[in-house]
């Protein structure tokens, strides 16, 4: 009992204000950002509302580009804007941003470290009913691996619209991921996003959860539910995938012996990849992945695959046991 009590006073809580998009946070970043910074300019593949450049397009359609159904085009006009000191935005469905230009990404805007910022929505299983072909689960493997590219992927609409205005100050090639979904808002609604800087949600002691994207949400949820059970779980949300938080990761698995991935995207190539190298090179410690297992996903709604594919609460609070018992 005593225990338990020491760890319920270590438990910070996080209030969701109401559920929202997190492609609407972009929206709005790059509307604050249309009004603050004359040098960016967007770009969209012919998906201005779902991509919620609307607005954008509405208030400076002298800096918004409709490019069509044509996006290898659109990655290269985007390089060639650069070089007149501009600051593009790229807008389109994440499996088009980056499996279906990826040769045009990698010559033209990585090797040459242009200024591109590449804004991917509908990212992911919770992509929902459109199916497997526009469910990239490969994106920020694909991505993380170009030289140079930083990789970012947002918890919720507050996190979402502050990388959004952080990634215009930062000079070099941006993978900026987010979703369809309506999912908790829960961080701070003016924040500052500090690229690379891992922020820790939960102090605990006897394992860690280090979780992007969608699976931050539920990373805390897990928690609270292991809290009960007299688990004591160390949170970190791990919004930049590239350049990773190594610092961050090492320190917490030093206290916790132990480590469980939660990311929105195939085991192969993500999150819980580049952190089993960190761990290996450094930290040797137990670690389960959250993941899916190198499989496509299918039709039905976000919460039925998440389910399905044991990407939410439950399935954290699963591999956290299966990890405690590894130590």
């Amino acid at each position: 009992m005593e225990t338990t009590k020491t760890i319920s006073n270590t438990m910070k809580t996080y209030t969701n204000t109401g559920n929202k998009d997190t492609r609407s946070g972009f929206g709005a970043g790059l509307t604050e950002l249309g009004k603050i910074n004359q040098d960016v300019v967007a770009l969209c593949a012919d998906l201005t509302g779902s991509l919620k450049m609307d607005e954008f397009k509405a208030n400076h359609p002298e800096r918004f580009f409709q490019v069509g159904v044509a996006e290898a085009n659109m990655m290269g006009i985007a390089a060639g804007m650069t070089i007149g000191g501009k600051i593009p935005f790229t807008g389109t469905f994440a499996n088009f941003s980056t499996g279906r230009v990826y040769d045009q990404i990698r010559q033209s805007i990585a090797y040459s470290h242009k200024n591109v910022k590449i804004c991917a929505s509908h990212a992911g299983i919770t992509l929902g009913e459109d199916g497997a072909t526009h469910q990239i689960l490969e994106d920020i493997g694909l991505m993380k691996m170009l030289p140079g590219m930083t990789v970012i992927n947002t918890c919720d609409f507050n996190q979402t619209k502050a990388a959004t205005l952080a990634i215009a100050k930062h000079v070099g090639p941006v993978y900026l991921r987010f979703g369809r979904p309506k999912v908790p808002n829960f961080t701070p609604e003016n924040q500052q996003f500090e690229i690379g800087k891992a922020i820790k949600l939960q102090d605990g002691h006897d394992v860690t959860i280090v979780a992007t994207g969608h699976l931050v949400w539920e990373a805390l949820e897990a928690a609270k539910l292991l809290h009960e059970q007299g688990i004591s779980v160390e949170v970190i949300n791990i919004h930049t995938i590239k350049p990773l938080d190594e610092t961050a990761i090492i320190e917490s698995v030093a206290k916790t012996s132990c480590i469980v991935t939660a990311e929105e995207h195939n085991y192969l190539g993500g999150l819980g990849e580049s952190v089993s190298r960190v761990l290996t090179m450094n930290h040797p410690v137990p670690q389960e992945f959250v993941a899916t297992q190198d499989t496509f996903g299918e039709s039905g709604t976000p919460a039925q695959l998440m389910e399905k594919y044991e990407l939410n609460a439950a399935a954290i609070v699963k591999k956290t046991k299966k990890v405690l018992q590894r130590k």
